[in-house]
């Protein structure tokens, strides 16, 4: 009656990573790299100003291409690196702050900051194009399921998470425990996340890394305008109304195909 139980759990778990070592330690890299990417976004923000940072970053959707044109061999046309470029553009334009050149009293990064930020943001591209294609490579090319694939990425990723976490803020988590400040709220966003990394893994393995680009952006929009709506704390400016534009526009032209003219007979 119970198809699932907890021994059967354990044994697939068991005889997919503990008896496969070599195809579980391939999920360490992509790990390794999500967790880097993570610390050097957060060095990017504290050397970049926002708008600087936002641009940069849509670097990722063209990285994310090359490592699929060279990695897996797929092969893209002229409109669709014509949509990747305007897809950049209307992401940048989506989150451009608002208020971005609205204190010019505020502090400005120095030049040397500024180029610890860009060079960290550049990293972070390129860090996520290859991590993000290199999981799609393994998805793609083994038969172990996308359960599976999560658990061993989810399991490198705890692991580093740890040794980041005791490395930052090791004191703080000593004397006040791991999980202080969280509240039902907290675990609402970390079931959401939860869900969200499984869900983007099944778009990987039966789609690829650009559609998920896509499928981001315009999860952007649908975000902003539902705090705009309904939590009624966000304001669209005509740069927003543009960079929506310029994303839908990508979108539709990324699906475009470019058919050859048929020839009338000759008499």
């Amino acid at each position: 009656m119970n198809g699932y139980s907890g021994r059967a759990l354990s044994s697939i778990l068991r005889q997919e990573i503990l008896h496969k070592p070599i195809e579980t330690l391939k999920l360490a890299i992509p790990s390794g790299i999500y967790t880097l990417q993570n610390n050097l976004l957060y060095v990017a923000l504290s050397n970049l100003d926002a708008a600087t940072y936002q641009v940069t970053y849509q670097l990722k959707i063209l990285t994310t291409a090359l490592f699929s044109v060279s990695m897996l061999g797929r092969r893209l046309g002229v409109y669709q690196w014509l949509s990747l470029l305007i897809l950049m553009a209307g992401v940048a334009l989506v989150q451009w702050p608002a208020d971005s050149t609205s204190d010019p009293q505020k502090e400005q990064p120095t030049a040397g900051s500024q180029f610890v930020g860009l060079v960290a943001v550049l990293v972070a591209c390129f860090s996520s194009g290859f991590a993000g294609v290199y999981f799609e490579k393994i998805l793609k090319e083994t038969k172990q399921s996308v359960w599976v694939r999560n658990i061993q990425l989810g399991m490198f990723g705890l692991v580093f998470g740890i040794f980041g976490m005791l490395a930052y803020d090791g004191d703080r988590v000593q004397e006040h425990g791991m999980f202080q400040g969280y509240n039902t709220l907290t675990w609402i966003v970390v079931a959401l996340q939860a869900l969200g990394g499984l869900v983007i893994a099944a778009v990987i393995k039966y789609a690829d890394n650009i559609l998920k680009g896509f499928a981001t952006s315009l999860s952007i929009i649908l975000s902003t305008f539902i705090s705009y709506f309904w939590l009624e704390d966000f304001e669209p400016t005509s740069v927003f109304f543009l960079g929506t534009l310029f994303v839908m526009m990508a979108t539709f032209l990324y699906g475009y195909e470019n058919k050859p003219a048929t020839n009338p007979s000759r008499a």
